[in-house]
């Protein structure tokens, strides 16, 4: 059976056989977070009630912590029930207060939350209360809040609430993220992009909100908030500095283009990931040749939102007018040979280890500006205050505000 062609039959049923095995994956998944985020509430409010010392908390956790390892294994330890407890306190509201209550409804709630919540039914909604929860689930409102989260069912998610796409490891990832609108970003950008925990943890530690918040306003900072990464124009596309450390190429005065483009290549899927959304790899080295005169293009991507292609070359050194006017050369060539109809003019970005925006100010006119991009790349993960710097650097030489957007 091993050689026999695959029938539309088989087709099917593995398409319902694959879609069971990861609905149950999903639903595994978010059995788990579920159940820390329950564990986490309990420990809150069990410390609430005994003591707010520091020491009560954790004399209470390492308690716990040994009697739930006899009991569910190594997976409980202090550090992980350290782990839940700020899980719920950073996702107070990561389970709709609504799906408690319903579990909870006739079976476990006090008299005193029941007065509570006639006293403000038809003032507030019941999702907004959370002080009106009781304070105990029982096993049975236990099961019921599990089952009924384990996916949005038809309503609208947003950052702080349950996905079924994010695992607990994603949430433990997230848990890094102290600033409430970076970590809302990265929420948005790991479901819509469907990154892995790993990717996310990348994402992360190469400072992508602050990449692209450092280079906003005020407004464009709150929108990465509340709606990820939108792409309107090429200047939401391009980052500076783009960071690939995952090349694991040393800083060197000695590297050369062709091993930097090759380590890229070899890295494809990771340095798409850096590129951001939209990007699709098209070629390397592509040959144009002008009477005669033949001359390469790096790398040639085409991006999916903005419509049209990318051109990118590479410098290991720093950024010279000669380069600016090059990349010219080969975007004008691509509007004008390449350019078909449905596609937008072509965009150019040279990555170089450094810039100087005043040269690139007086090589390229407004219009050639909204065309060609300079960044920087960096071989190691920056750190926020170098970032900062950086940022800080570009803005005063290009005489902006830190209001203003990003020109190059």
């Amino acid at each position: 059976m091993s050689g026999t062609k695959k029938t539309p039959l088989y087709e099917r049923i593995w398409q319902i056989l694959e879609s069971a095995r990861v609905t149950a994956a999903r639903s595994v998944n978010t059995a788990q977070v579920v159940a820390n985020w329950l564990i986490g509430r309990e420990i809150v409010e069990e410390e609430q009630r005994g003591s707010n010392r520091a020491e009560y908390g954790q004399q209470l956790i390492l308690q716990l912590s040994e009697q739930l390892k006899r009991d569910f294994g190594s997976g409980y330890s202090a550090q992980s029930l350290f782990y839940m407890r700020q899980f719920y306190q950073s996702y107070a509201s990561l389970v709709p207060a609504s799906k408690i209550f319903h579990a909870v409804r006739g079976k476990s709630i006090e008299s005193s939350a029941k007065e509570k919540l006639h006293a403000l039914r038809g003032k507030s909604d019941i999702a907004d209360i959370p002080d009106a929860l009781p304070r105990k689930l029982t096993v049975p409102a236990v099961h019921s809040v599990l089952e009924r989260c384990y996916a949005p069912r038809g309503e609208s998610w947003q950052p702080g609430q349950i996905h079924p796409n994010l695992s607990w490891t994603h949430y433990r990832t997230l848990l890094r993220v102290d600033k409430t609108g970076a970590r809302a970003f990265y929420e948005i950008e790991a479901v819509r992009n469907n990154w892995s925990a790993r990717e996310l943890e990348r994402q992360i530690n190469s400072l992508l909100y602050e990449r692209l918040a450092l280079s906003k306003d005020k407004k464009g900072v709150m929108r990465l908030a509340l709606k990820g990464q939108t792409i309107q124009r090429p200047t939401d596309v391009f980052k500076d500095p783009v960071v690939m450390e995952f090349l694991g190429l040393p800083e060197s005065p000695k590297l050369v283009e062709s091993n930097l483009e090759q380590a890229l290549i070899n890295n494809l899927q990771v340095f798409l990931l850096e590129l951001g959304k939209g990007f699709a790899f098209v070629s390397r080295q592509e040959r144009i040749t002008l009477d005669g005169d033949h001359f390469y293009i790096d790398l040639v991507f085409y991006h999916t939102i903005l419509k049209c292609f990318v051109l990118i070359d590479l410098k290991v050194g720093k950024l010279t007018h000669q380069d600016l006017g090059q990349l010219q050369l080969y975007v004008n060539y691509y509007d004008r040979e390449r350019r078909t109809k449905g596609d937008n003019p072509a965009l150019g970005l040279i990555l170089c280890t450094d810039k100087n925006d005043a040269v690139v100010r007086y090589t390229l006119g407004p219009d050639q500006q909204k065309k060609i991009f300079a960044s920087r790349y960096k071989l190691y993960l920056p750190t926020e205050a170098e970032l900062q710097a950086e940022i800080r650097r570009e803005l005063r030489l290009l005489n902006m505000s830190p209001k203003s957007g990003r020109n190059t």
